[in-house]
């Protein structure tokens, strides 16, 4: 048996898909793209490790602990030599998460070809007739090639030592003078680029569970002239000691959004230390929170606030407050809830000392089916 390690490369950020979500974090049941596309091809071979490269490394941690997960760069090649950095194995084998259905035969075509070559590579031949620049050329001079690819490490590490680029294992290690070997491709190991290649993947709609999330965030008084609560100015006597704006019911909703997709709390993505949210308008950050929870696969639902507060007076602002969540977070504003209550002069908020928020968010997998 061969002593291969398997690197799958999925740090991309998906701009030429054209949905909010990454590819990688569309839903197949409840297994985001890139577990699913992971487990099929690790269950083919008893590879040495299992290599995942992303720039959500952390977060694909917690779905896991069968792979090793390694932060991407900023190009193909950096985030491979930063996966090869941890591979002590004689080949490599490397693929795209982007390809989830890659079957059992093309893998063993690979490793039965594993000796002939520097570098083993799946091809398409070209059926349709082919124009470059206004020419017609030979369509069998033609390959379109796939992954995955089952590459020497030794070779590989050595093709990458360059500035120059290349879009694959193989024409790297062409470029160095290494011999390249072709087997047939698949059509079932189809990559998924466009929105539209979904139609052809013949793949699962994902779960439709709700995932809840909750939140609390408190703010102390200061001098001042008016509070911040969900992107209102509501005038009063005080206004809240904070790094930020101090938008109290907005961090609350942040960490509830957060909490119930699994991606942390507002102190960890925004600390109160760093300088680059001084002052920041908290509007900024439910909106950056928002497009952290699309990224990653999942369409918000619902958000529920109450505001705890004896002073002042939230009531004739909740029409406001409840607008500019909905804007923000593209929601209906029937599926935005904020109440207001006092603790009857209890605790530190009944002695008006500061304002506590509770925060509620359900979600659910983004259904990337009802684009298609």
């Amino acid at each position: 048996m061969l002593d291969v390690t398997l690197i799958m490369l999925g740090a991309g950020d998906s701009t030429r898909f054209g949905l909010p979500t990454k590819k990688q974090w569309l839903h197949i049941e409840n297994d985001p793209l890139w577990l699913y596309a992971t487990k099929n091809l690790s269950s083919n071979y008893n590879f040495k490790d299992v290599i995942v490269v992303s720039k959500e490394s952390d977060y694909m941690s917690k779905f896991s602990n069968h792979f090793k997960f390694i932060e991407g760069g900023n190009t193909r090649q950096e985030s491979l030599k930063n996966a090869l950095a941890h591979v002590n194995s004689e080949f490599v084998m490397v693929s795209d998460i982007a390809r989830p259905n890659v079957p059992k035969e093309l893998v063993a075509k690979l490793f039965e070809s594993a000796n002939n070559a520097d570098c083993v590579v799946p091809a398409l031949k070209v059926c349709d007739t082919t124009l470059f620049q206004n020419d017609y050329i030979n369509r069998d001079d033609i390959k379109l090639i796939q992954t995955p690819q089952l590459s020497r490490t030794s070779k590989l590490r050595e093709a990458l030592q360059t500035d120059e680029l290349f879009g694959d294992d193989s024409s790297a290690i062409a470029a160095v003078g290494g011999k390249v070997w072709y087997v047939q491709g698949d059509e079932r190991a189809k990559k998924l680029t466009y929105k539209d290649d979904l139609k052809h993947l013949n793949l699962l709609p994902p779960s439709n569970e709700v995932f809840c999330g909750n939140g609390f965030d408190v703010h102390k008084f200061k001098d001042g002239d008016f509070v911040v609560l969900c992107g209102v100015k509501v005038p009063y006597s005080k206004a809240f000691l904070a790094h930020s704006d101090g938008d109290v019911a907005l961090h609350a909703l942040c960490d509830a959004m957060l909490g119930a997709a699994g991606l942390g709390d507002i102190g960890e993505l925004y600390p109160d230390n760093d300088p680059r949210f001084k002052d920041i308008d908290s509007k900024l950050l439910l909106n950056d929170t928002l497009k952290r929870i699309n990224e990653v696969g999942f369409k918000l639902i619902n958000v529920d606030i109450t505001i705890l507060a004896e002073a002042p007076k939230i009531n004739p602002h909740k029409e406001l407050m409840r607008k500019t969540v909905a804007d923000i977070l593209k929601l209906g504003q029937n599926k935005v809830n904020i109440k207001a209550t006092t603790t009857e002069k209890l605790g530190f908020v009944g002695r008006s000392e500061g304002i506590a928020t509770i925060a509620t968010a359900n979600l659910r997998y983004f259904n990337w089916q009802e684009v298609l």
